[in-house]
């Protein structure tokens, strides 16, 4: 399966290409931005970190049907401002997570790309249930998740960038994002 395009009212989500790594390298390497990402996210941040996460990470899971990647782009000009993804886990099951460039922030674009890969995953996919985290210290994405339609169920432990230690859990079931849209499910 490949990553298809998606069309919001003011954004388009299009596969990340290794043409993204520029814009990546530019945006991502923000402290602001990777103090809520987990340990797994290198900092500093290295000059190939675009470079590399997009030819040993995006591409091959896209191309081995274990993940969708967008880049997040404003129509009519074809630059990523952010990413948002979605990783398969378990029959059913999958987890979300997404950044934002900080020029863009507080303008709703986060909100309107999680609803449309939500509709897209829950609503066209079928997958079951979606799970997706953010550190209790990032209020923007705990927000994001609250105004889409997540449920918290937790907290877990998971060390992030910033020294935090605990991130909340939440949960977005197929049948509740489809009451959300009012859309009716097949069976």
């Amino acid at each position: 399966m490949s990553t298809p395009t998606l069309c919001t009212t003011r954004l388009i989500l299009r596969p990340i290409t290794i043409g993204d790594a520029a814009a990546i390298q530019e945006h991502f390497d923000n402290w602001n931005i990777i103090q809520h990402l987990t340990n797994h996210v290198p900092w500093p941040y290295p000059a190939d970190g675009a470079s590399t996460f997009i030819t040993d990470m995006v591409l091959p899971a896209d191309e081995a049907g274990t993940s969708l990647s967008w880049a997040i782009t404003e129509p009519g000009v074809d630059r990523l401002i952010g990413c948002i993804n979605f990783t398969f886990e378990d029959t059913g099951v999958g987890n979300r997570g997404f950044w934002l460039a900080e020029p863009f922030w507080g303008r709703g674009y986060m909100t309107e790309s999680v609803e449309a890969v939500q509709d897209y995953v829950l609503l066209d996919l079928g997958v079951e249930r979606m799970v997706v985290l953010n550190a209790v210290t990032n209020p923007a994405s705990r927000r994001i998740k609250e105004k889409t339609g997540a449920r918290l169920i937790g907290q877990v432990k998971l060390a992030h960038r910033s020294g935090e230690t605990l991130s909340d859990k939440w949960e977005i079931t197929r049948s509740d994002w489809a009451r959300r849209r009012n859309r009716t499910l097949a069976d």
